[in-house]
């Protein structure tokens, strides 16, 4: 059973839940996790958490309802390959996973996402890529992958993206074949690897079934895997 879920989202995400954190936390600790990550998604998304919000996160408790608490946000990459978040907030909280998202962002080319991936890769406070099997920012994932090896930051594989009907795909592409992709040029880089819930709400706190059965299929080293090995969140 996973212990461990570093990609979830509160009523300060703006859509999806009213949960708050001591309901997540209470939710955690039901489902036997052990570990629960936070990660707003950043004030780029309409009605999302201010950056006030994200600025007064590191006085909040560590711990609740015997869970330990990490703080963190789910930054948007904008046109250009910036974040919407300012690197003085971002030094306050645990980590950061970045991402693209529709909206703010507008649809390009696979070049133009690609760079702008590896510009917000560039960001020392980026510690995690989330969600690139999102094939609606197609983008060259050898590329990605280099630059996540050069750059210390872990690859998420998004156990929501996994499910049938999941809200990243569209027409008849497979999540499922892009993420065969990258775990195998993970796997080649030695890249660590973060299986998330992406759990909007308390409701899927922990699952990650869907994507632990992949991770089995391409044979994936158990080493290499933040849930099984947190500390790999903070190694640079």
């Amino acid at each position: 059973m996973v212990t461990v879920d570093l990609h979830t989202h509160t009523v300060a995400s703006g859509h999806g839940t009213n949960d708050t954190i001591a309901d997540m936390a209470k939710a955690a600790a039901a489902a036997g996790i052990r570990m629960l990550g936070i990660t707003d998604h950043g004030p780029a998304t309409l009605c999302a958490g201010t950056p006030s919000y994200f600025r007064s996160l590191h006085m909040a408790p560590k711990e609740r309802a015997g869970v330990h608490i990490l703080y963190g946000i789910e930054l948007n990459i904008l046109d250009g390959g910036a974040v919407d978040l300012e690197d003085s907030i971002l030094a306050g909280l645990d980590y950061a996973i970045a991402s693209m998202h529709r909206p703010p962002r507008k649809p390009a080319s696979a070049e133009q996402n690609t760079r702008d991936y590896l510009q917000a890769l560039e960001n020392p406070y980026v510690r995690v890529l989330g969600h690139c099997d999102n094939t609606q920012f197609p983008c060259d994932y050898t590329r990605i992958v280099e630059a996540c090896a050069r750059n210390h930051v872990i690859v998420e594989i998004n156990n929501a993206s996994l499910k049938p009907n999941g809200y990243h795909q569209v027409a008849d592409v497979n999540t499922k074949d892009n993420y065969v992709t990258l775990l195998t040029l993970c796997k080649e880089h030695s890249l660590p690897i973060l299986l998330s819930s992406d759990s909007h709400g308390h409701e899927h706190i922990g699952e990650t079934e869907e994507c632990e059965a992949l991770v089995r299929q391409v044979s994936y080293p158990e080493y290499l895997i933040v849930n099984s090995h947190p500390d790999l969140l903070f190694r640079r």
